[in-house]
C-alpha cells in the first residue's frame, strides 16, 4: 500500500475534483447555500495565474486542498497570498496532510516572500492550535461582509439600473 502523500497544483482538468472538495467543506461548515461556482467556473479559475489551488492526494485519491489568491495589499503596496480554504477530508485528518498542504503553500509564497493571510472562525480552536504549531500569528478581528442585498437599498429605490447611470459617480 502506498502511503505517500503528494501535493500538486490543480489544473483546469481538475475542476470536478476541486468543485467536489469545495462543496464538502461548505457542507461541513454549514455554508452550502453560499457556493455558487460550478465545475465549469472552476475550470476558468484554475487557469488564472493569481489563483493557486494545491491538491493533496494519496495513490491518486484526493485527500484535501488549500486554495489562495495573490492580491494587492494596499498598506504595503505589495502582494500577499490570501488563503481562502484549507480542507482535509475526515478520513485523512491527523495524518500530516494539512501540514503538507500548508508547507507547500509556504514554498509557493517564499518565491516572492509573500505574507500569507487567512481567517479562522473564533470557535475553531483545533484549527487555531494547528496554525500556531505551524508558527502563524493569530489576531482577533471581526470580518464584515456587505452583500448587494444589504447595500443596494441604501443607494436607490430604483434598483441597480438607476445606480449605474448616476451622474457624477466616482466609480
Amino acid at each position: 500500500m502506498n502511503d505517500t502523500i503528494t501535493i500538486r497544483r490543480a489544473h483546469p482538468d481538475d475542476a470536478p475534483t476541486v468543485d467536489t472538495l469545495v462543496r464538502e467543506i461548505a457542507a461541513h461548515e454549514g455554508d452550502s447555500v453560499h457556493v455558487s461556482v460550478t465545475a465549469s467556473g472552476w475550470r476558468d479559475l484554475l487557469g488564472r495565474a493569481d489563483v493557486t489551488v494545491l491538491l493533496a492526494e494519496r495513490a491518486g485519491e484526493p485527500l484535501g486542498y488549500v486554495s489562495a489568491q495573490r492580491r494587492l495589499h494596499l498598506w504595503t503596496g505589495g502582494d500577499i497570498l490570501a488563503l481562502d480554504d484549507l480542507y482535509v477530508r475526515a478520513q485523512a485528518r491527523d495524518g500530516g496532510v494539512g501540514r503538507e498542504l500548508m508547507t507547500t503553500l509556504a514554498r509557493c509564497a517564499a518565491v516572492d516572500r509573500l505574507t500569507i493571510r487567512w481567517e479562522v472562525k473564533p470557535g475553531n480552536v483545533g484549527a487555531q492550535r494547528f496554525y500556531r504549531r505551524l508558527g502563524a500569528r493569530l489576531f482577533t478581528k471581526v470580518i464584515a461582509g456587505w452583500p448587494p442585498d444589504g447595500y443596494l437599498p441604501l443607494l436607490s429605490p430604483g434598483g441597480t439600473d438607476t445606480i449605474a447611470r448616476h451622474q457624477g459617480s466616482p466609480c
